[in-house]
């Protein structure tokens, strides 16, 4: 997913939806996935909102591809932030989003009173370790800077992969929720918070910085080569899936949609599109 969160007051997330929504395929209404008695139309085109990139790309390439052999209309909807998708299914809007992985889905859901629950998984961006300055790990020493994502979710997984590198050492056990505050040996290193989008602006004014997948690939950074440090996809609670409202999961068009994001084809495609800057992780989220 495109991990920083940018929580916006509801009246901006009202006025985001109806204004900036890029619809990509069909411009079917998602109401009119409803039946008169209430009950779900599943003739009717399943739109799922989704990032641009890759997960619209992902879909995209499913609807133009693969839907129309298992019976599957599809509507793919853009979005560009980490709010409104996840609104919008729980509204209703939407039938289904794509863009976010549990950590966040699990902090959305009890800030914000939300029941979306994942589906299936599909792939991860992993995050990585990138320098102008440094040609290996071994160049990152003391009196230099490092900047990480500064929203709660990215920051403690870009501090577990300084850990796991030895750049850093954390409070045993602080995990996925680690503070710069958790740090027990900085080891001379300092560290400047900022948002995750902007963090391949600034790879030239700090030594390095650990930037989530999705922002190096549109930065034209090749995660599998230039990275200093990566994360690996096994086990990895980060793997970004299909998620629907709770009840929805049984909904015939997402059961399709779901074994399709799981397909060969969709590995092949996500193998050949992006060399490793996406990898795949198929399989059930994490409980």
């Amino acid at each position: 997913m495109r991990n920083n969160i940018k929580l916006t007051a509801v009246a901006a997330v009202t006025t985001a939806l109806a204004l900036g929504v890029t619809a990509c395929g069909s411009s079917s209404d998602p109401a009119s996935a409803k039946k008169a008695d209430g009950s779900v139309d599943t003739s009717a085109p399943l739109v799922v909102a989704a990032s641009p990139t890759p997960h619209a790309d992902i879909l995209k390439f499913v609807k133009d591809n693969l839907a129309e052999k298992a019976g599957l209309k599809l509507d793919v909807k853009e979005f560009t932030d980490y709010v409104l998708p996840n609104k919008a299914t729980e509204d209703g809007q939407v039938g289904a989003n794509f863009f976010q992985h549990k950590p966040y889905l699990d902090d959305f859901n009890a800030k914000n009173g939300t029941h979306i629950v994942p589906v299936v998984n599909v792939h991860l961006e992993p995050l990585g370790l990138y320098s102008k300055k440094a040609k290996a790990l071994a160049d990152i020493k003391a009196g230099q800077t490092v900047a990480v994502p500064n929203d709660n979710t990215n920051e403690g997984r870009a501090l577990q992969l300084l850990a796991e590198n030895n750049l850093i050492t954390l409070k045993q056990g602080v995990g996925s929720t680690a503070k710069l505050s958790d740090i027990t040996d900085a080891k001379g290193l300092k560290f400047k918070e900022l948002e995750a989008a902007t963090l391949p602006r600034a790879l030239g004014e700090v030594d390095a910085a650990v930037i989530n997948g999705n922002y190096a690939i549109e930065a034209d950074l090749k995660p599998k080569e230039q990275a200093l440090a990566l994360e690996k996809a096994e086990g990895n609670p980060y793997a970004n899936f299909l998620a629907v409202k709770k009840g929805n999961e049984n909904d015939p068009r997402v059961v399709k949609l779901a074994e399709l994001l799981n397909s060969p084809e969709v590995k092949k495609f996500i193998e050949d599109k992006y060399a490793g800057s996406v990898i795949t992780a198929f399989g059930k989220p994490q409980s």
